[in-house]
């Protein structure tokens, strides 16, 4: 049958908005196999494969084909087309950041598709090759991996023996299920006129630790002395232990031992071990610094092949936080006789400065300075930060994403004098079998909290709402704005638009 040159070319243009939609949630899964698995296995298979409108269009137009409309394969894509250019113009159109894996992905997966339109002996094919674009990625992936792997190997090697080319350097790692973000953003301000370098914000696995760390070497000199501050995380056993075996700390913090990312880790036991991997690659003149607030975390000391400093609000521990109250402009408590006032929310952050001042101490700063540096600390965005914006105060919490950043957010709501409070949460991610249990205690720890509660999922907001004993609200084009003067609880992966969406206007 013959075919119109013009019709894969058409397929071809139909298929970039649903490529680049798929290849913008895989990369936020970090082009991960098993963390992508778990959100279609939790979030549903068809809509995140295929989405609602475009099967909707072609099913449309091959029941205009069945009853005799013939062009009915060139409407169908080219409604699929307009339909793309309305995404893009409304600036609904999500997409990868442009590294080299998502160029290399993505213009594979688009040569694919014009192969496969080009070889098609069927018109009838085309239309459906659009909603096929995530097995065209992902054979893309499957045909660049051994490439990728090289590739990867490559890089870690580099990095390491760079590593080992500086041996002087003070490098503190950070890892733990919650707080590490928070902890090296403390620890790097304190540490601000040592001039230490830094990962960057989001950036903790394995392949962009390594690039960083080839960049930052590649400028130091072989006697080298300088502080780095190396953020780890970790989705399955060995993850940080290949972290380490080219970080090569010196110390190491672990902030908490909980249950985020369980559904990937597979229990709580590899939990446990995969955030002492950071413990037990310490040498034996480095030093741990751990939570004592954490009985899983305490539990670490006895893996460490050096001292460990154990940092709590309650002993015994090395260094403690008495007198803790949580202030209109941040959290006061004392250690010792000096007393401290950071800019910062929520008293369950009060162990995340301790360790940050047990490593800063132990690296020559006298607490006295400590304090003074805090005074002025400014929290990282989306990370227990709070902010006011059209007459409503937001706490944005939309970077974590566990039970315990949950957990610490409505305990901070519950002090809070504003009314009425509003809750806008998307879930947690990747709690695997327990999912359903952890929303339910988490909605009966916020019951009488909140006067509004709005989920973005109701898989985990019908949940959320059976431990609250009432119903909560599902986040939708018409979802009633929160008044001026009242609190909003942002928490989870809550996009910008959502929040914005319900800010008065």
């Amino acid at each position: 049958m013959y075919i119109s040159p013009v019709l894969p070319l058409l397929t071809l243009i139909a298929a970039v908005s649903p490529l680049l939609t798929f290849a913008h949630l895989w990369q936020i899964k970090e082009w991960r196999w098993d963390r992508l698995r778990e959100h279609l296995l939790r979030g549903g298979f068809f809509r995140p494969i295929f989405g609602v409108t475009r099967p909707a269009i072609v099913g449309a137009c091959i029941y205009i084909g069945i009853i005799g409309f013939k062009p009915w394969v060139e409407i169908s894509l080219a409604t699929l087309i307009l339909l793309n250019i309305f995404q893009i113009i409304s600036r609904k159109q999500p997409r990868p950041v442009w590294t080299q894996k998502a160029v290399a992905l993505c213009t594979l997966s688009i040569l694919l598709t014009l192969g496969a339109a080009a070889a098609s002996s069927h018109s009838a094919f085309l239309p459906f090759l659009p909603l096929f674009q995530p097995f065209f990625a992902a054979a893309s992936w499957l045909i660049l991996f051994p490439l990728d792997r090289t590739l990867k190997k490559r890089i870690i090697r580099r990095a390491r023996a760079l590593r080992e080319a500086h041996p002087d350097l003070t490098v503190i790692g950070i890892t733990g299920s919650v707080g590490k973000t928070t902890t090296k953003s403390l620890l790097a301000y304190i540490l601000a006129d040592r001039s230490p370098l830094v990962t960057p914000e989001y950036m903790n696995a394995e392949i962009g630790v390594a690039q960083w760390l080839i960049r930052a070497l590649a400028a130091e000199p072989a006697d080298s002395r300088r502080t780095f501050i190396v953020e780890m995380g970790a989705y399955r056993r060995g993850e940080i232990g290949l972290l380490c075996s080219f970080v090569r700390p010196t110390m190491g913090i672990v902030t908490e031992v909980g249950t985020q990312h369980r559904a990937l880790f597979g229990s709580d036991e590899n939990i446990r071990a995969a955030k002492g991997e950071l413990v037990v690659a310490l040498p034996q003149d480095g030093r741990a610094f751990l939570n004592g607030d954490s009985a899983r975390c305490r539990e670490l000391a006895t893996r460490a092949p050096c001292p460990v400093t154990i940092a709590g609000t309650g002993g015994p521990t090395d260094i403690e936080a008495f007198d803790i109250e949580e202030t209109g402009n941040g959290i006061v408590f004392r250690v010792s006789e000096t007393a401290f006032h950071v800019p910062l929310h929520g008293t369950h952050n009060v162990v995340n400065v301790l360790l940050a001042v047990a490593v800063a101490e132990r690296l020559g700063m006298p607490l006295p300075a400590i304090a003074g540096k805090l005074r002025s600390f400014a929290p990282p965005h989306h990370t227990f930060a709070v902010r006011e914006e059209r007459g409503v105060t937001i706490l944005d919490d939309t970077h974590n994403s566990s039970p315990m950043s949950f957990k610490a957010a409505i305990a901070w709501a519950r002090a809070r004098p504003e009314e009425p409070k509003t809750l806008l949460a998307s879930g947690i991610i990747e709690l695997g079998e327990i999912r359903d249990r952890v929303h339910a205690e988490l909605g009966t720890e916020a019951a009488g909290v909140f006067d509004r509660v709005i989920f973005t999922s109701k898989e985990t907001g019908s949940q959320f709402a059976r431990g609250a004993g009432a119903p909560v609200e599902y986040f939708s084009a018409d979802t009633a704005s929160v008044p001026r003067g009242s609190l909003l609880v942002c928490a989870g992966r809550v996009g910008e638009r959502a929040i914005e969406r319900i800010l008065p206007q």
